[in-house]
């Protein structure tokens, strides 16, 4: 935290009573605890500075099945085949969801 030593400094008495006024006015406050922010609306209203996306297609290259490669059954992520933990029922799972 900066400390700006040029500002009045508060005695310690002093100190003490503006944190117990603080606390006092947290522990009065019934409202501090909530939020009444819709995340996919603050989400939808969020644009990036100077920037206009909505003319933008994402284009992505899906690589076929590696021969050293296996999706999880359990998280369903491609792992490396050395990540095999067990097999049941002809399904493969990983370290992570074995068990």
């Amino acid at each position: 935290m900066a400390t700006d030593y040029d500002a009045p400094r508060k005695s310690d008495e002093e100190m003490r009573e503006d944190s117990i006024e603080e606390l006092k006015s947290r522990r009065n406050d019934q409202q501090s605890g909530q939020v009444d922010e819709d995340e996919v609306e603050a989400a939808e209203s969020f644009e990036l500075p100077g920037a206009d996306l909505s003319h933008e297609e994402l284009t992505v290259r899906v690589l076929p099945r590696q021969s050293d490669e296996f999706t999880c059954a359990g998280c369903f992520l491609v792992r490396h085949r050395s990540q095999v933990a067990e097999e049941r029922g002809g399904q493969a799972y990983c370290f992570d969801c074995a068990g």
